[in-house]
C-alpha cells in the first residue's frame, strides 16, 4: 500500500512538471528553472496544509466538531425550504424583546441569529462549541456590533454570573447532547443565567417527523440494521452519533424539574424539509403566504408533531 501511493505522488509530481513545462514554452518564459522551482514550493506548501489540517481533524474525538467542521451552517437556512425555521424562532424572539434587553445566545453556530439581533442593536453574546464556526462569525461581525463571541460548552456557563440575560438562545445544544445529565446541565445553565422573568428559548430536533424522512428517503432499513432505530422506531442515543432526536413527552419530562412557566411550544418548520425542490421553487407571494400558513398552524397541538424542529419557550420564574 506504502509503495503505491509513493508511487502516486510521484505520478503526480511528473504531471505537474510536464504540464508547467509546457505553459513555461507557450508564454515564452526565459529563466524556467526558477519559475517552476516557485512553483513546486506552493504546491509543497498546499499539500504541507492539507496533511496539517487533516491531521488535525483526526486527533479531534468530537463527533459535533467534526461535523460543522465540513457542514456549512453558513447556507443552511438560506433556501426557501428551510427559511421557515429561522424566520418563525426570529418572529418569537422579536416578541419578547425590548430597549436594552441583554441577549445570549449558547451555540451561536456561524451567527445567523445572534449577527441579526447585533445589527438591530442589542448587546449580544454569542457562545459556540466549535473553533472554525466562532472564527468564521468573527470574520462576519461588523465593527459597530456590540457583540462579545467566545468559544464555549453549553453544559458549563461559568464564565456568566447568575440573572445576566433578559434572553437566553439554547438553539443548537439541545440537539448534541446524548446523557441526561448534560441535557440537565445544559438548561439548567441557561436557566441559572437568565434574569428573573427573562426568557429562554430551546430547539429541539423532532424524532418521529426525522424517522418518517428516513422512509422518505428510503434509509430506514439501513439505520435499523445497524441499530440506530429501535423497535419503537425512536432513534438511540449514542454519543458517537451527530444528532439527538427527541418526542415531546420527553422534553416535558426534562422541564418538570425546573421553575418554568412555558410560553409557547412551536413547530418552527412543519414539513418544510420534506418539500425542499416545491418550496424553494415558490415565487416570494407564494413563499409569503406560506409562511402566513405556518403562522397559523405552528402551536397548534395536532400540527406541532408535524414539524422537524421543536421550540420551546418558556420564563423563568
Amino acid at each position: 500500500m506504502r509503495k503505491r501511493k509513493i508511487k502516486d505522488s510521484a505520478g503526480s509530481a511528473f504531471h505537474i512538471h510536464f504540464r508547467v513545462s509546457i505553459l513555461l514554452k507557450l508564454y515564452g518564459y526565459k529563466d524556467a528553472g526558477l519559475f517552476k522551482a516557485c512553483i513546486f514550493c506552493i504546491l509543497g506548501g498546499f499539500t504541507n496544509v492539507i496533511r496539517k489540517e487533516k491531521k488535525k481533524e483526526k486527533g479531534n474525538t468530537n463527533p459535533v466538531i467534526r461535523h460543522y467542521n465540513h457542514f456549512n451552517e453558513d447556507k443552511r437556512l438560506l433556501k426557501k425550504s428551510r427559511l421557515p425555521e429561522y424566520l418563525n424562532t426570529m418572529r418569537y424572539i422579536e416578541k419578547y424583546l425590548f430597549k436594552g434587553a441583554a441577549i445570549i445566545e449558547i451555540g451561536a453556530g456561524t451567527g445567523r441569529y445572534s449577527l441579526a439581533l447585533a445589527e438591530m442593536g442589542y448587546d449580544v453574546t454569542a457562545v459556540e462549541l466549535v473553533p472554525r464556526n466562532v472564527e468564521i462569525m468573527k470574520k462576519k461581525a461588523k465593527p459597530y456590533y456590540n457583540i462579545e463571541i467566545r468559544e464555549g460548552n453549553a453544559c458549563d456557563m461559568s464564565a456568566f454570573a447568575d440573572n445576566t440575560f433578559d434572553i437566553v438562545l439554547l438553539l443548537g445544544p439541545m440537539y448534541h447532547l446524548f446523557t441526561e445529565r448534560d441535557k440537565h446541565l445544559a438548561l439548567e445553565e441557561a436557566i441559572r443565567i437568565a434574569k428573573t422573568g427573562g426568557v429562554i428559548f430551546a430547539s429541539y430536533v423532532n424524532n418521529d417527523t426525522a424517522i418518517y424522512k428516513f422512509f422518505y428517503k428510503r434509509k430506514i432499513l439501513r439505520y435499523m440494521d445497524m441499530g440506530l432505530i429501535g423497535e419503537d422506531f425512536h432513534a438511540a442515543t449514542s454519543p458517537n452519533k451527530v444528532f439527538e432526536l427527541y418526542r415531546k413527552e420527553e422534553i416535558d419530562n426534562l422541564m418538570r424539574n425546573f421553575n418554568v412557566e412555558r410560553l409557547h411550544f412551536v413547530g418552527t418548520d412543519m414539513l418544510s424539509y420534506f418539500h425542499g425542490k416545491g418550496l424553494d421553487n415558490l415565487s416570494d407571494r407564494e413563499f409569503a403566504e406560506y409562511m402566513k400558513f405556518l403562522k397559523i398552524i405552528c402551536e397548534r397541538e395536532d400540527s406541532v408533531g408535524l414539524s422537524i424542529h421543536m421550540l420551546d419557550i418558556f420564563r423563568k420564574k
